[in-house]
């Protein structure tokens, strides 16, 4: 069910993030504002979050960057990422 693959990633945090990151990059973002929404995104969620909230942008940063720009829910990135059920 792609559950070890989020390594306890929930589908819930993961869109969560998304969403944060989403406004934090606003609406049409170029890389540029996509890279900065993934940096300050992290930070602004708490230590233990921002941690898991860090290795998710690691580990799927392109995936999570194409996601932002191509305008798609947060839901459909984390689905594409594995971490929620489509």
């Amino acid at each position: 069910d792609g559950g070890a693959q989020g390594r306890g990633i929930k589908c819930s945090l993961c869109t969560k993030v998304l969403k944060k990151m989403q406004a934090l990059a606003g609406d049409n973002p170029d890389q540029s504002a996509v890279t900065a929404a993934l940096k300050k995104g992290c930070r602004v969620l708490g230590r233990v979050l921002g941690k898991k909230c860090q290795w998710l942008v690691d580990k799927y940063r392109g995936q999570i960057t194409e996601g932002l720009q191509d305008g798609d829910t947060p839901r459909d990135i984390c689905a594409a990422m594995g971490i929620c059920r489509s």
